[in-house]
């Protein structure tokens, strides 16, 4: 089949590694242009690109809508039969999704029409959403909204739950993959009628920034309850980055790993502006001595 794949992050890399070892290989990979990264701002292509040039794929980074509309992009020189999109990033018109024979899918992380939007693996954890799981779709021109080809739930046990973000999305992505490699060819072969969501029940999650990762405690008396739940899992949805954080005595101190025990919440470990990692008892004795 003449494939042509639609994403851009390092979390894309397994769906792509699992669309060929299952003679699934895209013929054409589309990301977004390459962008300044770091401090010192030196210019990186995405991961996704890295991924196809190293697999001899040919690449193509259009700026935006307007350019993917063009008459000589390459989406028009080929007869495609589908087009695969996962965390692309942009929302594509109608008149894209329709090009390929058999249309347009999306993996999702969540079960549709549940957590729609940006960040549903991270706001799967924020909103102790468990079960969860993930969904492959038609895309439509609306925001997760088209029709189910395929879902499958995942359950995290209560003992390892909540999951650090990084650690659900590992595990989301896995069995996404999986599941859009077994979609894909029952899809072509016509044996999967679509499903429409039940829009009434959609709900949806934004983009996440650095103050969603605030916390506004005192060290010195740490939540417990309820509180000291809802902060566990502030703290283990934004593992990674953007890095669940407090302010104390005007110093940033973010939260590396937690837990609770005896119903109150037990920071482990943190790493205090400019200070290397450290054990959060030893952070409560420097500023204690201060």
């Amino acid at each position: 089949m003449k494939i042509a794949f639609f994403g851009t992050p390092e979390l894309t890399l397994p769906v792509l590694n699992a669309l060929q070892a299952h003679d699934l290989t895209p013929s054409l990979v589309i990301t977004n242009p390459d962008q300044p990264v770091g401090r010192q701002q030196i210019i990186t292509p995405p991961p996704v690109k890295i991924w196809a040039t190293s697999q001899q794929i040919p690449v193509w980074q259009p700026a935006g809508r307007a350019e993917l509309l063009t008459s000589d992009s390459p989406l028009q020189q080929t007869d495609w039969d589908l087009f695969i999109v996962f965390a692309y990033g942009q929302i594509l018109p109608a008149t894209i999704l329709d090009l390929p024979r058999h249309q347009t899918i999306n993996l999702h992380p969540s079960l549709l029409p549940q957590l729609r939007g940006p960040s549903p693996i991270r706001s799967a954890i924020r909103n102790d959403i468990n079960p969860t799981g993930v969904s492959v779709m038609l895309l439509d021109t609306q925001m997760d909204h088209g029709p189910i080809l395929a879902q499958a739930s995942v359950t995290i046990p209560t003992r390892d739950w909540p999951l650090p973000g990084p650690d659900l999305e590992t595990l989301l992505i896995s069995r996404g993959a999986a599941l859009l490699v077994d979609t894909i060819p029952r899809w072509v072969a016509g044996e999967i009628t679509p499903q429409e969501q039940n829009h009434q029940q959609a709900t949806y999650c934004h983009f996440i920034t650095k103050a969603d990762a605030q916390l506004y405690l005192d060290p010195f008396s740490l939540p417990t309850g309820p509180a000291a739940y809802q902060a566990l899992l502030q703290i283990r949805a934004y593992a990674g980055w953007p890095e669940a954080f407090f302010v104390y005595q005007n110093q940033r101190v973010k939260i590396r790993s937690a837990s609770i025990k005896d119903n109150q919440l037990l920071i482990e470990r943190v790493v205090p502006a400019g200070r290397n990692e450290m054990e959060f008892r030893a952070f409560l004795q420097m500023v204690g001595s201060n």
